[in-house]
Parts: structure tokens; C-alpha cells; sequence
């Protein structure tokens, strides 16, 4: 079998996410390549060691660039902050390295759009970490909607939901500045219910948007972990330089409406990603804290039967769920992962496209970019 070496730039929240996932494809699914751990990078020395003996990997680095001039590197997985993706992806290029990296693509559209054409031109493998794709449920979704079951698209309505910022008292971490993320709720969790919109529905064609900041000032960070964090012990606040939520409203090219609304202040909400499509001849709606579950509406079912069914998606016949425990037996947000990760390896061992590559990441960027441009303007931007 072939062997494939992975060299991971990031190990905190989605390095760990991706390390499991480097662990578990080969327990579980028939793949042509095998991912051998080989090395993790990051800025901390002790950190990054201890991360590389937890997480399984062979060695460490504490520069990106080193690790990715390893000649014992086949391909690179970014999870850094958003602010170092296009220098690392298009470095990776450069040397031809195939790439894995985590959205959103680049902290503007600009960027992403450098990355995937230097990306094609290398002719490597590039893949963005758009995980939700990869849940059976919005795989059966797809295939609903592409069998004509759901018939002329009219509405997508989605929504992503948290709260872990509403607390003033919460620290200013990373996420909470613009200069190193981006955005706030608008790049980091709305990039992934239009990345869905444009997988289920297709491109859009026009948006219109509005953004508030609810909480301007915070306390200074000391430490952090994934969406965990302490701030200060003296009074010094930091401002907030993104958003706290956002919501837009979209055309899409098909003719379909669609709404969009991320925040991390809704209150009970820890990741409350959901989304309805309605058609002539059916609906569909997803919850991604029942991701085991689609509900379908049937607009040709008998009077007496007609209304929303759970579609429990864990049979054999459903995409991955095979691959894991016997029909009924869930899985979680750690198999979305997984399944990425197969793909990406599928791609790489068998030369063939990996998808969604860097132009999904870029089209995300660019809806991403006129949302904030039609913001500013206050008026419809065309994409």
C-alpha cells in the first residue's frame, strides 16, 4: 500500500480534530494510501513536543517553513489562524506539497483566489476543511435535491449558532481579532452554511448584509485553548475589532432566496448549525446537533400522510455510515473528520480531484467579501 506523509501546522482545536482523524482512517475505511504521522508544527516548543508525543507523531518543528521543506512531507494540513494560510499554502505550492487547509480559505477573497491558482498550477492536490459537507445526513440531503425529489428550489434558510462569547467577561482571544481571523461569526462560522448553500443550491448571485458588535471591549487574554480561554488578571481590555453576528440575504443564480445568520450570542446555542431547503415538490431541514437524523417532506404523499419524516441516516446504504458501527449506532463530530480526511488521502492516492478544493474555498471568500462590501455600502453587491 502506499504511504503518505502528513505534516500538520497547528495543534490546538482543529489540529486535534485533524490528528484524529489521520489516526482513525485507516482503522476504519478500505483507503489506497496509508497516512503515516510524521510531523507537527508549532510556534511553542514544549507545547508542540508534547503535542507530537500525545497526538502520535514521529517529530516536531517550530517553523512552518522547515516543516514544510521536509522531503519526508507529502503533503501539509494548515490549521493555523486565518492570517497565516496564504503564506503557508502558497509556500506549500511552491514546493509542491499537496495542501489541506482549514477555512476559511484566506482572511479575503484576494488571497484565497492566489492560493487556488497557484495551488492549480503546482499540480497538487488542494482540499478546504468544509467538514460539514461530510456528514451522511447532508450527503442524503444532496442526493434528494439532485434526484429532483425536492423539485425547483425556491428557499435556503441557514443558520449557526453559539454563545460562547456572551459572557463581557469572556477574554479577547485570537478569534476576536480582525488582524489575525478576519471576521468573527461572519468568516468563521457563516463560511460554513454558505459553503453548504452553494454545495445544495448552487452560486449566488447578489447579497445584501448587516453586522453588529454587541460587546466592544474585553478583557486581555493569558491563555487559550480551542474556544476556552482566561483573560487577565488586572483590569486592561482590548477592543473587539469583528463582528459578534452577522445575517444576510442572497439571490441565488437558479433564482432561489436565501437567508443567513450567524452569531455566537445566541444564548442555549453551542453549535446550533441548521438549514431548510424548500422546494415544489419537497423540503428538507438538518440539525447538526441531531446529525444522525434528515428530516424530508414529500409534497406527493397521500393527504392523510403528509408532514415532515426523520430519516434516521445510519444504515449501510447511507455515505460512510457503513464504514463505522451497525445502523442505529450514531456517530459524531469527530467522524466528519474522518471521512474528509479519506477523501483528501482518495485523491492524493488515486490522482484524482480533491473536493471541495481551493475554488469552493475561494467562492466562499468571495460571498464572504461582498457581504462586508455590501455592508459598507449599504446595498446589494452583485457576486
Amino acid at each position: 500500500m502506499k504511504e503518505i506523509n502528513a505534516g500538520l501546522i497547528g495543534y490546538k482545536f482543529m489540529g486535534r480534530a485533524h490528528s484524529n482523524a489521520f489516526r482513525q482512517v485507516n482503522h476504519f475505511f478500505n483507503a489506497d494510501a496509508k497516512i503515516n504521522l510524521k510531523a507537527i508544527c508549532g510556534r511553542d516548543k514544549i507545547s508542540v513536543q508534547n503535542a507530537a508525543s500525545k497526538f502520535g507523531f514521529e517529530s516536531y518543528e517550530t517553523d512552518w517553513k522547515k516543516l514544510i521543506d521536509r522531503d519526508d512531507i507529502d503533503f501539509v494540513d494548515i490549521t493555523s489562524p486565518g492570517n497565516l494560510h496564504s503564506d503557508m499554502a502558497l509556500y506549500a505550492a511552491y514546493r509542491k506539497k499537496h495542501i489541506f487547509c482549514e477555512k476559511p480559505l484566506a482572511n479575503d477573497s484576494a488571497k484565497a483566489f492566489e492560493m487556488w491558482k497557484a495551488a492549480k498550477a503546482a499540480g497538487i492536490k488542494h482540499q478546504v476543511g468544509f467538514n460539514y459537507r461530510f456528514v451522511p445526513a447532508i450527503l442524503l440531503a444532496k442526493k434528494l435535491i439532485d434526484d429532483g425529489r425536492l423539485g425547483t428550489i425556491y428557499h435556503f434558510r441557514g443558520l449557526y449558532l453559539q454563545d460562547w462569547i456572551v459572557d463581557p467577561e469572556f477574554p479577547l482571544v485570537w478569534r476576536l481579532d480582525k488582524t489575525v481571523a478576519g471576521s468573527g461569526a461572519h468568516g468563521d462560522i457563516n463560511a460554513h452554511i454558505i459553503d453548504l448553500a452553494h454545495y445544495l443550491v448552487g452560486d449566488m448571485k447578489k447579497v445584501i448584509g448587516m453586522q453588529k458588535t454587541f460587546i466592544r471591549k474585553r478583557p486581555i487574554v493569558e491563555t487559550m485553548d480551542g474556544l476556552k480561554a482566561s483573560g487577565s488578571s488586572d483590569a486592561a481590555l482590548g477592543e473587539v475589532t469583528v463582528d459578534d453576528a452577522s445575517v444576510f440575504m442572497t439571490e441565488f443564480q437558479n433564482g432561489a432566496l436565501g437567508t443567513f445568520e450567524a452569531t455566537r450570542f445566541a444564548t442555549g446555542r453551542k453549535n446550533g448549525m441548521s438549514f431548510e431547503i424548500n422546494g415544489s415538490k419537497g423540503s428538507v431541514k438538518f440539525e447538526f446537533e441531531k446529525m444522525n437524523e434528515l428530516q424530508y417532506y414529500n409534497n406527493d404523499d397521500p393527504a392523510t400522510e403528509k408532514g415532515f419524516r426523520v430519516i434516521s441516516v445510519t444504515e449501510d446504504s447511507h455515505a460512510y455510515a457503513g464504514n463505522w458501527w451497525p445502523p442505529g449506532h450514531i456517530i459524531g463530530y469527530e467522524h466528519t473528520f474522518v471521512h474528509e480526511m479519506f477523501e483528501f488521502v482518495q485523491s492524493i492516492a488515486n490522482d484524482r480531484a480533491a473536493t471541495p478544493d481551493f475554488e469552493d474555498g475561494y467562492k466562499c471568500c468571495r460571498i464572504l467579501d461582498a457581504v462586508d462590501t455590501s455592508i459598507k455600502d449599504g446595498q446589494w453587491i452583485n457576486v
